[in-house]
């Protein structure tokens, strides 16, 4: 009797055991990054505001070239270099700034839209694809299906 019970008790804990680790699988899912940024039109619009902003400063620069050649003499052309430097940093950091507004706004974007994926699919965690060698579910499309659906 006590043999009985004692396999009893081994067959349960065993199946027990068996359906705790099903239940503890750990599903893992995986975006590219690149992808994601590439068919979002939010991000779309920060690279072509980045850029045109881009473009000004180099626009200012050539500008600015054309005034130095304009002075005739050295000390008009030093203080010239001087105010053009100061309005250079200024612009190449306001550009900066733009750039990092930008980027955290889509990253926070894709985030969000990355944790909802995440609860809809009961996945435990979302990695970027760099990071999977084998297994894990690709969850890039709805990721931006979220994003096209977010306004």
């Amino acid at each position: 009797m006590k043999k009985t019970a004692l396999k009893t008790l081994a067959l349960t804990a065993g199946i027990i055991l068996a359906f705790a680790g099903k239940a503890n699988a750990a599903a893992i899912g995986y975006i590219d990054y690149g992808k994601v940024q590439e068919n979002y039109p939010l991000a779309q619009q920060a690279i072509k505001e980045i850029d045109a902003k881009s473009l000004e400063l180099q626009q200012y620069m050539v500008d600015k070239e054309k005034q130095y050649k304009a002075l005739d003499t050295p000390l008009k052309k030093q203080n010239f270099e001087d105010m053009t430097a100061r309005e250079f940093k200024a612009k190449q950091e306001a550009l900066a700034k733009l750039k990092m507004q930008k980027d955290e706004l889509v990253y926070n974007k894709i985030q969000a839209a990355t944790r909802q994926v995440l609860v809809e699919q009961k996945l435990d965690a979302i990695l970027d694809y760099r990071v999977i060698f084998v297994g894990g579910v690709d969850v890039s499309d709805q990721v931006i299906q979220k994003l096209k659906l977010m306004k």
